[in-house]
């Protein structure tokens, strides 16, 4: 299935150029194959056009690591912890922090201090996108499993935001989503926006 993947994220990025979804899931693909070079030439044009995307840092981190090019991924990785840092997004900042930390880099000072195990306590969650206690979402915003794990782990802000970041998945990755595999596609995106561990 990921040779069949990376032919359909290779076509969108070469239709457009521009499209940092297509080049990011093609990154991602090679990255999992274990192709880092080219899945490091995939995510530095992701950065090249997004430079929020806070995965991209860290997957071209570990690429180049895996490549032995130690003083660009430092680099990658430093940036990636300062990016992900102002966004509030805590989970990849702090896996990049681990990454420095094991190739013996200095660590950039982080504005937002790591959050205490705050307790939830009623009506509320403790995000996995953004660290933080916020109110919970009203319902499930689906009937099935992935619905309840939404409800149970992320705010409602961040899940407006990942419903943006859905329509913009669908439509430039062209899903049609009567198909279960683009359906699978869309909540692998949704889930790695959010923090959620992979289905």
């Amino acid at each position: 299935m990921s040779a069949e993947r990376i032919e359909q994220f290779k076509k969108m990025s070469e239709a457009d150029p521009s499209n940092e979804i297509g080049h990011f899931s093609l990154g991602r693909e090679y990255h999992a194959l274990g192709q880092f070079d080219l899945a490091a030439q995939s995510l530095k044009r992701v950065i090249e056009l997004n430079p929020n995307i806070s995965k991209a840092y860290q997957l071209l981190g570990s690429a180049l690591i895996k490549l032995g090019q130690r003083d660009e991924a430092i680099s990658t990785l430093t940036t990636g912890v300062k990016t992900a840092d102002s966004r509030g997004e805590v989970p990849p900042r702090n896996e990049m922090v681990q990454m420095l930390k094991d190739l013996g880099a200095p660590v950039p000072e982080l504005a937002a201090k790591a959050v205490q195990a705050e307790a939830a306590g009623e009506g509320q969650v403790h995000c996995k996108r953004c660290g933080r206690v916020q109110p919970r979402l009203p319902k499930p915003p689906f009937s099935n499993a992935f619905g309840k794990e939404i409800y149970e782990n992320i705010c409602p802000s961040c899940w407006r935001e990942a419903i943006g970041l859905g329509t913009k998945v669908i439509n430039e990755l062209r899903l049609p989503m009567s198909d279960p595999q683009a359906n699978k596609i869309w909540d692998q995106h949704i889930r790695e926006f959010l923090n959620l561990e992979p289905a």
